[in-house]
């Protein structure tokens, strides 16, 4: 998630005014590099697979040791460890939080590099409601202006947008932003960017246990046809082709899934950095991946 240990201060309302155009490396605040270095320009003859995108050519070469036919269609990531990162650098939290969002912009980069299909993101739980108003404000501000920002290049880049939560409880603005950007790349098919904004799997699965009484009030359905088929497309994830992430990374060492995914997540493989968010670089991607690609999807089943 987020971190959203804000003090009050007043913070700069613009982000970027170009999100792919930013995904280079950035220096934080104390003017030293952090999270993924820049990526280098390959050839066809280093053995690159690269193809057009929205008119930009995306290297497609995985680092050593990782096979393609084994990567992760859906990544979801809880982002971690922005306050923290903050104030071991004597700087306060919004400059996490700007770090944090270099580092989400990079992230998201090499998964459209590495052909990764979905990645969601835990940008503010439900939860976080409880804490300071300013704090919520500043938190709303960014999601609102990284949206705005980053929309002409994702329409460009053919990215979809999903915002899945309760988003009648963010700002009008914030919400007239959502629909905006949800209905202008609906359509398109190359990546999902999926924002989970005031959501929380225990508020995802009461929803979806709404829509199924409805529907069985109704007569739509019957009791009896209630599975795990009918509750998955009410959950909010419907909006993907892969609704369940097969790989879970939760950055800065917390041992918890914190009320993220609880359905989707039944069978991901978990990973746990160490890192805080900002500094979860390619190094610690390409070692999540790699430690994915080592395991075993039994489904409860055996292998003989």
């Amino acid at each position: 998630m987020l971190s959203l240990r804000l003090r009050r201060i007043s913070v700069c309302k613009t982000l970027p005014q170009n999100f792919f155009q930013f995904f280079s490396h950035q220096k934080t605040s104390d003017d030293r590099p952090h999270g993924f270095p820049p990526l280098a320009a390959k050839n066809l003859n280093s053995g690159v697979i690269e193809e057009e995108i929205g008119g930009i050519e995306q290297a497609m070469q995985l680092p050593e040791g990782l096979r393609r036919e084994s990567m992760p269609r859906h990544v979801a990531v809880i982002m971690d460890g922005n306050s923290r990162w903050a104030r071991q650098r004597g700087l306060l939290t919004p400059s996490g939080h700007e770090a944090g969002l270099r580092s989400m912009k990079e992230f998201i980069k090499l998964c459209l590099q590495w052909g990764i299909k979905v990645v969601t993101v835990f940008a503010f739980s439900i939860d976080n409601w409880t804490r300071p108003k300013e704090e919520v404000d500043i938190v709303m501000t960014l999601i609102e202006n990284l949206l705005k920002s980053g929309m002409d290049d994702f329409i460009r880049e053919g990215t979809r947008v999903s915002i899945i939560g309760d988003s009648s409880r963010v700002p009008e603005s914030l919400q007239r932003t959502i629909c905006e950007i949800q209905e202008m790349t609906r359509e398109n098919s190359k990546f999902h960017f999926i924002m989970a904004i005031s959501y929380s799997g225990t508020y995802d699965l009461v929803e979806a246990c709404k829509s199924v009484a409805q529907k069985v009030r109704d007569g739509v359905i019957q009791v009896e046809e209630i599975n795990e088929s009918v509750v998955q497309h009410e959950l909010e994830t419907k909006c993907s082709e892969f609704p369940c992430p097969d790989l879970l990374i939760r950055t800065s060492g917390e041992l918890r899934t914190s009320n993220f995914l609880l359905w989707q997540s039944a069978y991901s493989e978990l990973f746990f950095a160490k890192a805080l968010w900002p500094d979860f670089g390619k190094n610690d991607f390409v070692e999540a991946l790699a430690s994915y690609q080592q395991r075993q999807r039994r489904y409860g089943s055996r292998y003989a």
